[in-house]
């Protein structure tokens, strides 16, 4: 059990062995949940995006894809992370589309108004606030622009007890307390989609055009 604790505690920052584990079955686990929120993104009309809490990467370069002509700067906690994003986007950051940064998303490393989209898969779990961090969020967008969160976890799921005791620093919500997180940063135009079926939670957030 120590070592699958272990394991788990790497999901909030992978570091280390365990850590490298992590961050590569985090690219075939999330990937159903993400592709499923990816769904409800506008279709054209992006040019910058964030990525924030990146992990493997996977979700990076399905956004390179979905946006042919944007560019995406990608963040994540993790040395770890940060390393797995750059192999998995060589590509497109040697052609100048893709930029991975280490950072902290409650003091996010970027200019107020610079982001058309600022996404986050799997990863608001373990924000700080999250309020605080999603304030962040509303700064670094530029009016008119969209926040996306995806979760596996909808806060209604059973079982979902088991990791919370497995993985220190997990919180999970449900759509009304990420809704008012998002009302408490400043976004007034929240949609939330729920699949009931598999407990996924799809938020997407506007910031209010000037």
């Amino acid at each position: 059990m120590g070592i699958l604790k272990s394991f788990f505690g790497n999901t909030r920052k992978p570091e280390g062995l365990l850590g490298r584990w992590m961050v590569a079955g985090m690219n075939r686990a999330h990937a159903e949940v993400a592709d499923w929120g990816m769904q409800y993104l506008p279709q054209t009309g992006i040019a910058e995006i964030a990525e924030l809490g990146c992990g493997g990467g996977r979700n990076v370069r399905a956004l390179l894809q979905r946006y042919p002509t944007a560019k995406v700067t990608a963040l994540d906690y993790s040395e770890i992370s940060v390393e797995k994003t750059e192999r998995v986007n060589r590509r497109e950051i040697q052609k100048g589309r893709c930029r991975i940064v280490q950072g902290d998303v409650s003091k996010l490393p970027f200019e107020d108004a610079r982001f058309d989209l600022v996404t986050a898969f799997e990863t608001v779990y373990f924000w700080p606030g999250p309020t605080e961090s999603f304030r962040e969020v509303y700064r670094i967008l530029k009016p008119g622009g969209t926040f996306l969160i995806v979760n596996e976890s909808d806060g209604m799921k059973a079982g979902d007890d088991k990791w919370l005791s497995a993985i220190d620093g997990l919180r999970i919500f449900n759509q009304a307390q990420l809704s008012g997180f998002l009302e408490e940063a400043g976004f007034s135009d929240v949609t939330v989609y729920h699949n009931q079926k598999k407990h996924w939670l799809c938020v997407l957030a506007m910031r209010e055009d000037s």
